[in-house]
């Protein structure tokens, strides 16, 4: 039987800058831009309580919280702060998955100190992240992948919740379909239609009757109602595309203006960000991303192997098409990256 720990940093960006400066300790704050038009990182507990969001812009933010103090964030800061806490990792299992750098997967089957138990193990990582860094974590504990990251949510903040074997059953039954990683807003209202709200009520159907509605997601969603996750920690990440986004100071609809940013500001940038990979992988996709005034956004991407300037003001020009030329808040430039050399791995995003 498989031990996964899921460690998951609490508000880590906001953590790290309320303990390098106390005075932020007891006032909502968050990570953003210093435009009013900036987006949102994290936000402490304290702004949360206001429903300031990661990924809300800072005028909303400050709309739901006039006294909300935004910081610039600190990514260095963060990335050694990380790597501190990859190092203590490491003292228990090699097999770590980092997702970002604030949470992780570990591995802790074959894990001998704390007698093996992987929930004194999980303990003990989180006492020494206090120690070392001065920052809280939490954490879930399973013996299945999926289910250790939705239970490390379960007692947020400094917290941990074990789901032992025995429990999985009836952890899997009462559990809200929508706390399972992959199930988006649009997957869940149509799970809602079909009176699907809980594992059981997924459980109770048959596979071929998921796939049937909800295509090849409802094969894995049936799977994981049933407790069947085979998937282990994956200790090497391999980047798939390389991107880069800019969000304007002020919206803009003018469509030539569109594409001079994305000449002279967005293809430079990619084709610096991207140049580490040319040698060894092929480009395999172009793809133009944009966000509207009112925050919907689309993407249109096409096959081609390489940075192509006219290709991306073509797919921009669609993309803005879409939604009826509005007005663009945030125009942002991709190329997919084909299969890596069996020698050459991308970095877990703790190094």
């Amino acid at each position: 039987m498989k031990k996964f720990i899921h460690i998951d940093m609490d508000c880590f960006y906001a953590a790290v800058e309320m303990r390098d400066n106390p005075s932020l300790a007891n006032v909502p704050m968050a990570i953003g831009g210093r435009s009013h038009r900036g987006v949102l990182s994290t936000a402490n507990y304290i702004a949360r309580e206001y429903g300031v969001r990661s990924a809300m812009s800072n005028y909303k933010a400050k709309q739901l919280c006039p006294q909300l103090v935004i910081v610039p964030g600190r990514m260095q800061v963060y990335k050694e702060t990380s790597q501190q806490i990859r190092a203590i990792f490491a003292k228990y299992t090699d097999l770590i998955e980092p997702l970002s750098l604030d949470e992780a997967y570990l591995d802790v089957t074959e894990c001998r100190i704390c007698q093996g138990s992987a929930t004194l193990i999980a303990q003990q990582i989180r006492a020494e992240i206090y120690h070392k860094t001065g920052l809280t974590a939490s954490a879930g504990i399973a013996p299945i992948k999926f289910l250790a990251k939705i239970a490390s949510d379960e007692n947020k903040p400094n917290g941990q919740c074990v789901i032992t074997p025995a429990q999985v059953d009836e952890f899997i039954d009462s559990l809200p379909l929508k706390k399972i990683p992959g199930v988006g807003k649009v997957t869940h209202e149509k799970l809602l239609a079909c009176g699907l709200i809980h594992g059981k009520d997924v459980k109770a159907l048959s596979l071929n009757e998921m796939a049937n509605r909800f295509g090849k997601f409802g094969r894995v969603l049936w799977r994981r109602c049933q407790g069947i996750d085979e998937r282990g920690v994956e200790t090497e990440r391999v980047r798939k595309s390389v991107g880069v986004e800019t969000t304007f100071e002020k919206d803009i609809k003018d469509l030539e203006q569109l594409k001079a940013i994305l000449c002279e500001k967005l293809i430079p940038e990619l084709t610096k960000r991207s140049a580490a990979y040319r040698a060894e992988r092929e480009f395999t996709k172009l793809g133009v991303k944009v966000k509207f005034y009112d925050f919907t956004q689309t993407t249109k991407e096409c096959q081609f192997n390489d940075i192509d300037p006219d290709i991306l003001c073509t797919l921009l020009e669609q993309a803005v098409a879409r939604h009826g030329s509005k007005p663009v808040r945030l125009v942002g430039v991709q190329i997919g990256l084909g299969e890596a050399p069996s020698n050459q791995v991308q970095m877990g995003l703790f190094n």
